[in-house]
């Protein structure tokens, strides 16, 4: 047999980190042994060519191995650190001198490197007309077991295998020695040290002349670290799924949640009918590319009580169950503010007590518009939130800011109010900063972007369409937060 096979053969290097490489390297060495395997069974009777033939069948085991977990290592999966730091005694290279006549000590000499899930292997022979036993060196270190102690006998191995074990062994030697059949199975023993190892047994009878069974060989391997990456590995799967179902779940709740409480209507609705300039509104939401999860984003419009419409875009932070029940909560009580007459700065300070003593912490900024559909005026209050965009006559601006700091930010904050008067035909733009975020806090791309959609919008049907607008100008774009657009069309 070749010895180049299992030597330090000076293959071609693959290139770095490519895992690919390193499988077709795997596939291409698993073919030459099969090549030798092929012919290693011409002669079953041939003592030498008996023995490649198992040094075959080891080796198509090892590069099997190695395959699976490249294939595991391309597919992501991740790899147990506990495996590598465990491994110290796990890594053999094959000695060639394992081809030579039976009944000398075959087994392995290159010494252990760390960290691999190449196995120990050592083999044996049990010769039951002369009762000798032949161990190789590498096995009576896989058994812990000194050379002075002698190799054991079959009856004597169970002793070293886990009870539950001990019936795989016992019908492993049985089919052998009785049935004559070749024999593949694993089973756990106790080392002298009390360490605990896997070993994979393969083997056959050797008949006589007359066709019974003179003697049992085996080829064992210590596949103890192999067995402990697999079980990382499931380990990690399940995890793996596990999380997903986690994630999954919380996703479905999330949005189930946020349907709850945002708006039910879709398309445009009308407002203030009472007053000589209603208003036209509708809305959409953007949820992020980055995440499966569901944001703390929300939009709202109001008919109130005294004939003004209440008109609300806002943003908690964090994602998730957690980000839309603090959401929930919040609208939930700024529509009931609203309901009971509370002005928009007044009504800011309280969102920002209520989330500052929540027993879910968070930041959030917020937008509070009351309008008037009589005076045909727009009061408004905002905590460190994008302000509205009104286009008037197919150009657009964004107006100032009345001071307020992020809710939850600090105790005591105290909120400014805005006023400004709408004209019909008038369009307000109101966003979550997710919609326009820049690469930093001074980049105004994406304001400069709705501003330049002015004669769209200010040609639009009706606010559906002019959220339509806005939706196809971003809507498509991979950005990290969720984002909320409302557009407000005074209809008079």
């Amino acid at each position: 047999m070749p010895s180049h096979l299992f030597a330090d053969r000076p293959a071609q290097p693959p290139e770095p980190g490519t895992v690919d490489a390193l499988i077709s390297q795997t596939r291409r060495l698993r073919g030459e042994v099969d090549a030798v395997r092929r012919d290693a069974v011409a002669d079953e009777d041939d003592p030498q060519q008996r023995w490649q033939r198992a040094l075959c069948d080891l080796a198509v085991h090892q590069l099997d191995d190695l395959g699976a977990h490249l294939g595991q290592l391309r597919a992501g999966v991740p790899a147990s650190a506990a495996a590598a730091d465990e491994a110290g005694d796990a890594d053999v290279a094959v000695d060639t001198s394992l081809a030579t006549a039976p009944g000398t000590a075959y087994g392995v000499a290159s010494p252990p490197r760390t960290g691999s899930l190449l196995s120990r292997v050592g083999s044996a022979e049990w010769n039951l007309l002369t009762d000798e036993v032949s161990w190789s060196e590498e096995l009576f270190q896989i058994f812990g077991r000194s050379r002075e102690s002698g190799p054991m006998s079959l009856d004597e191995m169970p002793t070293m295998v886990f009870a539950e074990d001990q019936p795989v062994l016992q019908a492993m030697v049985t089919d052998c020695l009785i049935d004559g059949k070749p024999i593949d199975g694993e089973f756990r023993i106790v080392r002298t040290d009390g360490r605990v190892r896997t070993v994979h047994m393969t083997g056959e009878p050797v008949l006589d002349a007359d066709g019974c069974t003179a003697s049992m060989w085996a080829v064992l391997r210590d596949v103890s670290e192999l067995r402990r990456s697999e079980r990382a590995v499931r380990e990690s799967r399940d995890s793996l799924e596990r999380s997903r179902h986690i994630e999954l779940t919380e996703r479905r709740v999330a949005v189930e949640l946020q349907e709850a409480v945002l708006p039910p209507w879709r398309g445009s609705l009308s407002f203030a009918h009472d007053g000589p300039a209603p208003l036209d509104v509708a809305a959409h939401y953007l949820p992020a590319a980055s995440t499966g999860l569901i944001g703390g984003d929300w939009y709202d419009a109001l008919a109130l009580p005294d004939g003004d419409a209440l008109l609300t875009v806002g943003d908690l932070t964090g994602h998730g169950v957690a980000a839309t029940s603090s959401m929930a909560m919040l609208l939930g009580a700024l529509r009931g503010m609203a309901v009971a007459g509370i002005r928009p700065a007044a009504l800011m300070g309280h969102l920002n007590q209520l989330l500052e003593t929540s027993v879910q912490p968070a930041l959030g900024s917020a937008m509070c518009c009351r309008y008037d559909p009589v005076a045909q005026t727009l009061a408004w209050a905002q905590a460190g939130h994008p302000a509205p965009l009104l286009f008037r006559g197919g150009t657009g601006h964004v107006l100032r800011r009345p001071e307020g700091v992020l809710l939850g930010a600090t105790t005591g904050a105290v909120y400014g109010e805005a006023e400004t008067r709408l004209n019909p035909g008038d369009l307000l733009v109101l966003h979550t900063d997710g919609l326009t975020r820049g690469s930093g806090t001074d980049d105004d791309t994406g304001t400069r972007r709705l501003l330049a959609l002015g004669p769209r919008l200010t040609e639009a049907r009706d606010a559906q369409d002019g959220v339509r607008a806005v939706v196809e100008e971003f809507g498509e774009e991979s950005r990290e937060d969720d984002a909320c657009v409302m557009v407000v069309r005074v209809t008079g």
